[in-house]
């Protein structure tokens, strides 16, 4: 069980993908609980009802909008540089928003899954390492999927062509291991730092990541799965929680620690991973 008291008075949480689904209900509970909350989207005018709903938890100054596009990297770059100049700590950051079967490329040239859910996370995250830092003890939570399972390895090259497979499931798999294997990778490279890593599978959570998903499959497969609520509470958990504070790197199946893929445990393959994302989005 989340609890659901936990204080964040004066924290400062940043969450992508926050005006719909698990990201939506995790900002509001991160500012119920007396959190500041950037939410960090796409689209300022599909975020004015998130803000609302957030600032009516606490007042105010209980959130903020920030423009950013993951699609983009140069987008990013901008999103970061302009939550820096605003001299927030960082105390949590969540790298909740993602896509699922969407066929196309980004304005980078890369798969459009792998993208959104992975390559743009990477840069977001690593611009704003060191103010993450400066306001240590921190957290970085990746919400990731149980479909990771689905895939076997990274075909790096397939990442710079369009989704294959006609629902784009099989994309996403492949994404949604960049984020367990991106964590833990983190986590490594944090030890001593007083920064902790998480990456989770929220349940499958009936939330608009699945917009691209083709009628009338979408419906379908949207009416056996779990609520926003449902699916915020394992972020809450990973981004507040006094007993995870302790751990880091680790994957979690909804509110219990569990056991990732096997490739998603190949401490070689998150390497390879990590080195060629630094070298496409310009970290290196």
């Amino acid at each position: 069980m989340v609890d659901q008291t936990q204080d964040m008075t004066g924290k400062v949480a940043v969450v992508t993908g926050a005006n719909s689904g698990i990201g939506r209900v995790t900002a509001r509970e991160l500012a119920r609980r007396g959190a500041h909350v950037v939410l960090a989207c796409r689209s300022r005018e599909r975020s004015e009802q998130a803000l609302a709903e957030v600032r009516s938890a606490r007042g105010e100054g209980a959130a903020e909008f920030l423009d950013l596009d993951l699609s983009s990297l140069a987008a990013v770059r901008r999103a970061a540089a302009e939550l820096l100049e605003r001299g927030h700590s960082i105390d949590v950051l969540v790298n909740n928003a993602g896509v699922a079967g969407r066929h196309g490329l980004s304005r980078d040239g890369f798969e459009l899954s792998f993208a959104v859910n992975h390559l743009g996370h990477f840069l977001f995250t690593q611009l704003l390492m060191e103010r993450i830092r400066q306001s240590a003890p921190a957290r970085i939570v990746t919400v990731a999927s149980k479909a990771h399972y689905g895939a076997k390895g990274i075909d790096f090259d397939a990442l710079r062509s369009e989704a294959r497979s006609r629902t784009g499931f099989a994309e996403y798999e492949v994404s949604k291991l960049a984020n367990v294997l991106f964590s833990s990778e983190l986590g490594r490279r944090l030890v001593g730092s007083r920064i902790t890593t998480y990456s989770l599978h929220p349940g499958v959570i009936a939330s608009d990541i699945w917009r691209g998903v083709p009628w009338p499959i979408r419906p379908i497969i949207k009416w056996f799965m779990k609520s926003n609520e449902e699916g915020a509470a394992a972020v809450l958990r990973c981004a507040t929680s006094a007993e995870l504070a302790g751990e880091t790197g680790h994957y979690y199946d909804e509110l219990q620690r569990a056991e990732p893929s096997s490739a998603a445990q190949d401490e070689a393959l998150a390497r390879e991973l990590w080195d060629r994302s630094s070298e496409w989005s310009g970290t290196s």
